[in-house]
């Protein structure tokens, strides 16, 4: 499912001497440091590459290639940027190997930083191309630079990412409601936790009305995919229920999106994909906390017996809503699974979705808008936020957004117009929740063109790490 180019491992000390081979060394080190431990006939060459603000320079001595790096900055996401910087580099020299060895200024959680932007960087997706990106690159790490059991757990980590990018990446004909539930299972028996999936006979019986709704322009049926992942050793009585959005395509329905905004609109599935992400990382590596995933997949196309503005439908919870826009699918979707959370009776609800472009334009691609009702666990999360850099403003919540979306003949409308789209989604959401609540809505930073970093083009995993920060700090 997964495309990497970098295999990391840890190395002994007596390994790391070997200088056999088209091998390198990477050391990394302030600029004064690089000069002191060098010799005088590269020094000159290292100071002129300082000199010009590079903030790398190879220098080839026989058979052996030191590659140097400088960290003007030391904070975590300037060492994941510089790891995704050495990574480059590395693809640029078609290098085969290289060992990392020790750096006496950086802290546990710097050189973890380090090695995450070489992990994140190494993903692409191939699976298309008529080149595939086979080459991999071995980095071997000394125990002096990184624990075997930090290494472990970032390479799950990145490798949940990875699975979540490719989900998102996969086209529309491939990845729709019945393959995603294929990867969930496969994540499930891959990752260690349980999976179960409800067709739509069983939706019906649930009278999941958001979802058939939102399906009934689709040839492919609808699936509602439940992770479980309980511990043994769970810290938590309740558990941590995630819900995520799996519009695999969105059309907008009848209310069609025009302009070119319905190119990318495979990656609308991004909630859904984070949360196989999370707790398939979660599980893989171990974390003591009882996690349940919630799924509703759906693609939203046009059929003569598609959804159609100024139709009422009524949801699992048995509230009406007047339909005002077919492009406003993922908060009906989303209904239908917060109310199925209820049964759990759980200690935090977290959902995510690419659900607004009103985000979009709070946010761009730098970080996610977030709403609820609990602020305690808010503010934790914008500390994972601010650790993982996947970083969290919180949307106004006040009552008053409510009004907007009263309806004169169902409960509420699905779209409350041109003021505060964020939160009027989240307002929606709100009234199906009867328990502590966040909201996460990432569709700025869930898909992207450029790539920058450690961010490829395309689906960027976020959320993943995030979450997974998050539920480690509650473990400790």
């Amino acid at each position: 499912m997964i495309d990497n180019y970098l295999n990391a491992e840890l190395i002994s000390n007596s390994q790391n001497d070997n200088k056999n081979g088209n091998q390198l060394e990477l050391l990394i080190n302030s600029t004064d440091e690089v000069l002191s431990q060098n010799s005088k006939s590269v020094g000159e060459s290292i100071k002129e590459a300082f000199e010009k603000k590079k903030n790398k320079v190879i220098i080839t001595n026989g058979d052996i290639q030191k590659f140097l790096v400088t960290l003007p900055k030391t904070d975590l996401e300037s060492l994941r940027l510089a790891g995704a910087s050495v990574f480059q580099a590395l693809k640029n020299e078609n290098s085969k190997e290289v060992n990392i060895n020790d750096v006496k200024d950086l802290t546990e959680l710097q050189r973890i930083a380090f090695i995450e932007g070489l992990l994140l960087s190494s993903y692409s997706f191939s699976k298309y191309k008529k080149e595939k990106s086979e080459r991999q690159i071995k980095i071997s790490c000394s125990p002096n630079f990184i624990d075997e059991k930090s290494l472990t757990e970032l390479k799950k980590l990145a490798e949940a990412v990875s699975l979540t990018k490719t989900m998102v990446n996969e086209p529309p004909q491939f990845m729709d409601a019945l393959k995603f539930a294929e990867y969930a299972v496969e994540a499930g028996k891959k990752f260690g936790f349980k999976t179960e999936i409800l067709g739509k006979s069983e939706i019906e019986e649930l009278r999941m009305g958001g979802i058939l709704a939102v399906n009934r322009g689709s040839s492919v049926p609808p699936t509602f995919n439940v992770f479980h992942y309980k511990p043994e050793n769970a810290i938590n009585e309740k558990p941590l229920v995630l819900v995520g959005k799996g519009v695999t395509f969105d059309t907008g329905g009848y209310s069609i999106k025009v302009g070119g905004n319905m190119t990318s609109m495979k990656s609308d599935m991004a909630g859904g994909a984070a949360v196989l992400g999370i707790i398939s990382a979660a599980a893989a590596n171990k974390l003591p906390y009882h996690i349940i995933g919630l799924v509703s997949a759906t693609d939203n196309k046009i059929s003569s017996d598609a959804l159609v503005v100024d139709d009422i439908i009524t949801m699992m919870d048995g509230t009406t809503v007047e339909v005002q826009n077919t492009d406003a699918e993922g908060r009906l979707v989303l209904a239908d699974a917060l109310t199925y959370a209820k049964r759990f009776n759980p200690e935090l609800v977290v959902d995510m979705a690419t659900l607004t472009g009103a985000s979009v334009a709070i946010t761009g691609s730098f970080g996610i808008a977030m709403a609820g009702n609990a602020q305690s666990a808010m503010d934790l999360l914008k500390v994972s936020g601010e650790e993982t850099y996947e970083r969290l403003i919180q949307l106004p919540f006040w009552t008053e957004f409510e009004d907007l979306l009263k309806s004169d003949i169902a409960d509420l409308k699905n779209i409350g117009g041109p003021i505060g789209g964020a939160t009027t989604a989240g307002k929606f959401l709100e009234h199906f929740t009867d328990y502590p609540w966040i909201h996460l809505d990432i569709a700025g930073a869930s898909f992207v063109n450029d790539a920058k970093g450690y961010r490829q083009s395309g689906g960027t995993g976020v959320a993943v790490r995030l979450l997974y920060q998050f539920i480690k700090t509650k473990c400790q």
